[in-house]
């Protein structure tokens, strides 16, 4: 069946574009050039709307300011970056304007550079409290990628917590109980240095909470650091260097893996014969190791997405706040296999 992703890509136009143009969105501006290939790809792929149209509704055009705030370093983990990029896509689409992106610690953070936005999205985990000092004059605000214990306050999430216990579950099934945890350390910003917070991440906090109820729970086996695959790289090098290795490790990111693979491949030691690798975020590039990664997909796009349009849902007119959980899918791949029995046999 014909989608409209299958016409976009042959008509090379966005979805979005396809969209607005079968649905003669008025307020698009695009060439006669592009309606017509766009009109042309619908005949010749034969695309049929899978329900009948309703009437259109014009949605009301917010002509709001929107600013975006960045607690992490793209640089060090792109799964941000992807965060911001679905951002940015939908708000074109909802006719919502990017007024700023900042990042903490890089921009002039102030009430002065807040004072024209109608809405606020963060990036990670903000302290709302210290936010709101600067930020006061309405409560247009969605936190990405952190949960606040704020009622008022607008949150998109993934689901970390089955994530874990889908991993774990998955490496019990192959034989592994020695299972050690690699990630970063989870901090709660402030809008200055002095009011950081340390809190457990919630990968780290699941893993954990899961060893401890099975009774598999080793200290020695749990390496935490900043993000980044540098720690990544210098956490394994911790890890190998106590008197048992475990036959599995759960890491918290893939850009943290590309530094476990580094430090096992100079241990002369095999990944998964010797050592089971999952990990989180299936970045583009997890595909392509040698071997191929085992991780959890995040669909980080789509929480972007999903910030973006509780944000413009509130900002016409929606009072109840929202929590809003996405799920994860467990890519299985040849990083991870039945543990090694003489490998066990040792660590026992």
């Amino acid at each position: 069946m014909t989608t409209i992703r299958d016409i976009a890509r042959h008509a090379k136009v966005s979805t979005a574009t396809v969209s607005r143009i079968l649905n003669n969105d008025s307020s698009l501006s695009v060439s006669e050039e592009t309606k017509k290939r766009v009109l042309e790809a619908t005949k010749e792929l034969k695309y049929k709307p899978l329900r009948k149209k309703a009437p259109k509704v014009e949605m009301k055009r917010t002509d709001c300011q929107i600013g975006v705030l960045i607690l992490n370093d793209e640089t060090v983990d792109t799964y941000f970056q992807s965060i911001r990029l679905g951002i940015e896509r939908t708000c074109r689409e909802f006719d919502l304007n990017i007024a700023s992106v900042m990042a903490v610690g890089k921009s002039d953070i102030s009430s002065e550079s807040f004072s024209d936005f109608d809405g606020l999205i963060v990036i990670g985990d903000i302290d709302i409290s210290d936010l709101k000092t600067i930020y006061h004059q309405n409560n247009n605000i969605v936190v990405v990628d952190y949960l606040p214990v704020e009622k008022d306050v607008d949150a998109v999430i993934s689901d970390f917590e089955n994530a874990t216990d889908e991993i774990l579950n998955y490496l019990f099934s192959l034989g592994h109980s020695n299972i050690a945890f690699i990630g970063g350390k989870g901090m709660v910003y402030g809008l200055s240095s002095k009011n950081n917070r340390e809190k457990k991440d919630a990968r780290h906090a699941a893993f954990n909470k899961i060893m401890k109820e099975k009774g598999l729970y080793n200290s020695k086996f749990i390496k935490t650091d900043e993000w980044g695959t540098a720690n990544g790289y210098a956490l394994m090098k911790e890890l190998l260097e106590e008197e048992h290795l475990p036959t599995a490790v759960v890491v918290g990111s893939d850009p943290m893996a590309l530094g476990v693979y580094r430090a096992l491949h100079e241990a002369g030691l095999k990944i998964p014969e010797d050592i089971s690798i999952v990990s989180y975020d299936d970045i583009e590039a997890a595909a392509f190791l040698t071997p191929p990664l085992s991780t959890v997909k995040v669909y980080t796009d789509e929480m972007g997405k999903t910030a973006v349009k509780i944000l413009y849902d509130k900002l016409n007119g929606r009072n109840v706040p929202l929590k809003v959980t996405l799920p994860t899918e467990l890519v299985i791949r040849e990083s991870s296999g039945p543990v090694n029995n003489a490998l066990l046999r040792e660590v026992n």
